[in-house]
């Protein structure tokens, strides 16, 4: 019975600490992902930076242009946090 008051701040800990931001961080990426347009400057989670050159919805992947030439990718390899930091330069 002593544990019980214990076990529920833990239990509000992990929901506060680590499921919230987790789902927040999520409807950021899902955002960036679904404003992506042509011309847009990204970076991919792998470091490849270049320019949105295409966007195919039915199976969401886009046709990036980088220095090396053209490069077909899924959208969710983009990185948002990266991307933000490319396009304030």
């Amino acid at each position: 019975m002593d544990q019980l008051p214990f076990l529920l701040l833990m239990v509000v800990v992990f929901v506060f600490f680590i499921i919230l931001p987790q789902q927040r961080r999520q409807k950021k990426e899902k955002n960036f992902i679904n404003s992506l347009k042509r011309g847009d400057r990204v970076i991919t989670k792998s470091g490849i930076h270049g320019k949105v050159m295409e966007l195919n919805d039915s199976d969401e992947t886009c046709v990036v242009e980088t220095l090396a030439g053209k490069i077909k990718m899924e959208k969710s390899s983009l990185s948002l946090e990266l991307s933000s930091k490319f396009s304030k330069k």
